[in-house]
């Protein structure tokens, strides 16, 4: 009985200090806990866009080939018009860090319809003639772009670029019909159609929005100029046309375009990310 008393004031004893101790230190801080942080990185990514383009072009100037006919010295451009052009590009491209990237980029664009009225005075007395130009367009072009990325906030991302690059030009079905002021008509046309290459450049600005790490969706505008396309040689197909007649081709000079469009991006391999990093236990004092 006299050990079962001894151990029961021994253990009292060391309760009673235990907590007298604990009473004496600091809280017990809870653990703290660093947030994932996304890094820079860098991969390749591939890309895709459609969307449309509003075409102009500045001059329908002419460049006649029989040097036995004198072109008109009234002659102007009455009025001049290319339909809007929808179009699809495919790309690759590889993101540097948070903020550059670049990639290639090829696309088509559709057939559209021109048209172009042209008149004089000479040959018709009394009145001016007309002639009323038809044609069909259709571009491919292939570019290297390069973008700054803005910083990104709630998901959006607004970037910029340039690119650089050439544009196939195809004109097809061409021909003039004039009209004379007697009420007479003639008729042209090319025998062939005619493929030019030019230079290409362009401008970007859009906001991209980030639907998961690796995949972007965007929406920009793109301003792209395309040079200056040719067509084929017009000959003049009327009576009293042979050897003495018009013929010339012309040039679709400053043709360009103001494209709008919606994109994805998609990152082959995510961004980096710091792994969660747990500070261990630590009374604070």
């Amino acid at each position: 009985m006299r050990s079962v008393k001894v151990v029961t004031i021994a253990a009292t004893a060391i309760v009673i200090t235990t907590a007298a101790m604990a009473a004496d230190l600091p809280p017990i801080m809870p653990m703290a806990v660093k947030a994932p942080i996304a890094e820079d990185f860098g991969g390749w990514y591939l890309r895709g866009d459609v969307g449309v383009g509003r075409q102009e072009f500045r001059e329908y100037n002419h460049h006649p080939t029989n040097q036995a006919f004198v072109w008109p010295a009234s002659w102007r451009i009455d009025q001049k018009d290319i339909k809007d052009a929808a179009f699809v590009a495919f790309g690759v491209g590889y993101q540097f860090n948070n903020f550059f990237r670049a990639d290639l980029t090829g696309e088509y664009r559709a057939s559209t319809k021109g048209k172009t009225i042209g008149s004089y005075t000479e040959f018709c007395p009394g009145g001016r003639c007309f002639d009323v130009y038809d044609f069909d367009h259709q571009a491919s072009v292939f570019l290297a772009n390069i973008y700054a990325d803005l910083g990104t906030w709630w998901c959006l991302t607004p970037f910029i670029g340039a690119g650089v690059g050439t544009a196939r030009h195809h004109i097809s079905a061409i021909h003039d019909v004039g009209l004379i002021s007697d009420g007479s008509t003639g008729f042209g046309y090319a025998d062939k159609d005619k493929t030019t290459w030019t230079l290409a450049w362009a401008v970007h600005a859009g906001l991209a929005y980030s639907v998961s790490n690796n995949l972007k969706l965007e929406l920009g505008y793109r301003f792209l100029s395309m040079g200056n396309p040719e067509t084929g040689i017009v000959n003049c197909n009327s009576a009293g046309c042979a050897g003495t007649g018009p013929k010339a081709f012309y040039s679709l000079s400053e043709f360009q375009s103001h494209d709008f469009k919606i994109g994805m991006r998609w990152l082959l391999n995510q961004p980096a990310v710091t792994e969660p990093v747990y500070q261990p236990l630590m009374r604070k004092g």
